[in-house]
Formats: structure tokens, sequence, C-alpha cells
């Protein structure tokens, strides 16, 4: 059953020991909001498979507790954070569970008791509108931690919308908390030097399909394919599909510009609709987005980018190329 913000906060009243479980490979998105919620209504942390680099920064930096690999059976209640698949939480096995999540793809909800679910840019917003509507204090190390969900999750405000803003602004002035320490703290997020091998290897392998000036690139690696898909949208591609084998999974990791999202790509229905076709599990955000299949990993990535070409071709009336980096290269040099 679907419930409003007032509504979520009343009925986790009434349970105790509620643990806030977040996906795996949390993000500061998923960690912000269950440190916020167990603030507010207490209640235990956990993650289900460890966190992302920013994530662990913030954790240690704001000292939160966490439970690795939680034993749901051990809580009262479970209330699953910015999660909306079970592939997410590694097919974990829940009884008594809530869902509080944005994303696109709401598989979770079927079987939760209740849930919230907003398409908001982030889970840290719906969490902020629970925390006004109980009359919850917002102290700075909570705000500190939901302004780093929304930042990362928008990537940087590129996703952003009018009401993400507010919300930012709303948050700043109810913490005391300056932007500035925000963007200190992810700036001293350590490099992995394996992610940046791994982005060096995505760019030097990378195809490239042209519909007119949009740009298709493909790629894949054996990690980091969230960070490499980002960064070849960083260099030039407007959308950028990166794949990565894991036994006999292929993952696929999306990303796209907001001039592909408003030309008709949405990376979170594509990777939906592409996942049912594996009986898989995909979703996320118009720009980006990310599937989990057992299926060839190249079988995947041509369906990905042959299905953003007819969405590109079908908005700009044009036919496609598919052409190498050397190519684009060497036509470059000709110009």
């Amino acid at each position: 059953m679907e419930v409003d913000e007032a509504e979520f906060f009343n009925r986790l009243l009434d349970y105790r020991n509620i643990l806030y479980l977040c996906h795996r490979n949390a993000d500061p998105d998923a960690i912000s909001s269950a440190f916020a919620l167990s603030e507010a209504i207490g209640g235990t942390v956990g993650l289900v498979d460890g966190c992302n680099r920013v994530a662990s920064v913030l954790i240690e930096r704001l000292g939160i507790e966490v439970v690795d690999k939680p034993n749901p059976a051990d809580y009262g209640f479970v209330v699953v954070v910015d999660t909306s698949t079970k592939a997410q939480l590694n097919d974990l096995e829940l009884t008594r569970y809530c869902v509080i999540d944005h994303h696109t793809t709401t598989a979770l909800t079927e079987k939760a008791e209740f849930y919230l679910h907003r398409n908001s840019t982030s889970t840290v917003e719906i969490v902020y509108n629970i925390l006004k509507a109980m009359g919850a204090p917002i102290n700075r190390r909570v705000g500190i931690g939901m302004l780093t969900g929304i930042v990362t999750d928008t990537g940087h405000f590129k996703h952003a919308s009018a009401d993400t803003f507010r919300t930012v602004a709303k948050i700043i002035e109810d913490s005391g908390v300056e932007y500035g320490e925000v963007l200190d703290l992810m700036a001293a997020t350590p490099q992995d030097i394996s992610m940046r091998i791994a982005i060096l290897k995505a760019a030097s392998r990378v195809e490239l399909d042209r519909v007119q000036d949009m740009l298709i690139a493909s790629s894949h690696v054996s990690s980091f394919g969230g960070s490499a898909s980002s960064m070849l949208i960083n260099i030039g591609a407007d959308v950028a599909f990166v794949g990565t084998v894991k036994g006999e999974s292929a993952r696929i990791s999306a990303r796209a510009k907001r001039d592909a999202v408003n030309a008709g790509v949405n990376l979170g229905q594509l990777m939906e609709d592409i996942s049912n076709e594996y009986s898989g599990t995909g979703g996320g955000h118009s720009g980006a987005a990310g599937i989990d299949v057992v299926a060839d990993m190249k079988e995947v990535l041509d369906k990905c980018r042959e299905r953003t070409k007819q969405i590109l071709e079908v908005s700009f009336g044009a036919r496609s190329k598919e052409t190498s980096l050397e190519d684009e290269i060497e036509e470059l040099e000709d110009e």
C-alpha cells in the first residue's frame, strides 16, 4: 500500500528494532537517507554488500555506525532504502518490510507492507519531507549527509530539478551546514588506481555510433563500469554503455547527457525493458541506469546501442552510422 510522508512516519512508530537496509555498493544517497531516518526514529543502518568510496568517507567523517551484511531476521522490521529491485539486495530474503525509493522501477514494492515512492532526483529529498512532516530537527551531521546524497545522486546537479534546489536550500537553512563543507568532503575521497586503469581501458575499447551530432559510446571493463560510463560522457559521448561480467551475469552501466534525454532517451525505461527480455533486473533514472542479466555481455551491449539508435533516429529522422574511435579521429584530422 502506498502512503504519504506523514503516514510513513506514523507507521514506523509501530515497530521496534528497525533495520534501514541499503543496496549493495551503497552510495551517499542511500547511506545518508538511512542515517537521517535512524537519527530521527531510531534503528540500525545496514549494508547489504559494502558501499562506494564517497559513502565510505561519509561514514567515517560523520561517525555513522553501520552493520555489514545484517540478517533481516534479527530485526523487528526492515526499511529498504533507495532500492528498487531484489537483485540490488543480492536476493536477500525479506519478510516484514517497507520501501522508500525514487527510482522508476518499483518491483520491491509489490510485497512490501507499505511504501513511499516519489519521482524526485534523490531519496534524500523524500526523507527530508518525512523529517519535516514529523517535526524532526536536522543537525549538522544529518545535514552534511543529506547534501552529499543529493549532490552525488544528481551528478553534481546535472539532473537536478527546481524542487532539488529548493530542498538543498532548506537543508542548508535548517542544519547550518555550508555547501563548501560538502565539496571539501567529496574532494577528500581518495582516487582508486584500479578505477583509473578501468576508465582508461574503457576509453581505449570504445565503439561509437553516431546519429547526427549525437554519439553513442559502448565499451567493456572488468570493474568500475559506472565510473567508466560517466567518464565517457565527460569526454564527449552523449550516451554511454559500459559492460562488465561477473560469473554468468552481465552488468551494463548506462549514462546519458540531458540533450539525449530531451531527445527521447530514457535509460531507466530502456534498461527495465531489456532486462525483462532476459528475466533480469534493470532500471534507474532517465540519465543514469543499469541492468543485471544472465546473458552474453556483448549481445546485451549491442541491444542497448541499437535501441538507443532507434530512439534517436526517430527523434531526428536520421540514420545512424557505426564507427570506431580511430575512424572519428581520422575524420576530424581530414577536416
